[in-house]
């Protein structure tokens, strides 16, 4: 079984990548760009599954992570892909993922600091 530092690490990781994918798009680009789309969309589906595994005790000792959001986006972008806001997922990837990094950041620090 994964630790719940790799867990975050990957959600780091994740968010980065997502930073590089749409770190010369705007939103018309974005919106346009049908690979640059199903990038962020994988990357955010990492990020939901690393999330529904890190574990219960570690999630209620930072409630300020919205983790259930961020899994249930997840579930509605694997299992409703159809149907998917590709506004939402814009707003997610250029606002709510880089406050998502600094939690994860923070997370890392307080709970695993370098020895």
């Amino acid at each position: 079984m994964r630790s719940d530092r790799l867990y975050l690490v990957d959600i780091i990781e994740a968010t980065d990548a997502i930073t590089a994918f749409i770190s010369d798009v705007d939103t018309e680009g974005f919106l346009n760009n049908d690979l640059v789309r199903s990038a962020v969309l994988h990357k955010l589906t990492i990020i939901g599954e690393a999330a529904a595994r890190v574990s219960m005790p570690l999630r209620a000792r930072f409630p300020e992570t919205p983790w259930s959001d961020i899994v249930g986006f997840r579930n509605i972008a694997v299992h409703a892909y159809f149907s998917v806001d590709w506004q939402i997922v814009w707003q997610t990837a250029s606002s709510d993922t880089p406050q998502l990094r600094e939690q994860v950041v923070r997370i890392l620090q307080t709970t695993f600091p370098d020895p």
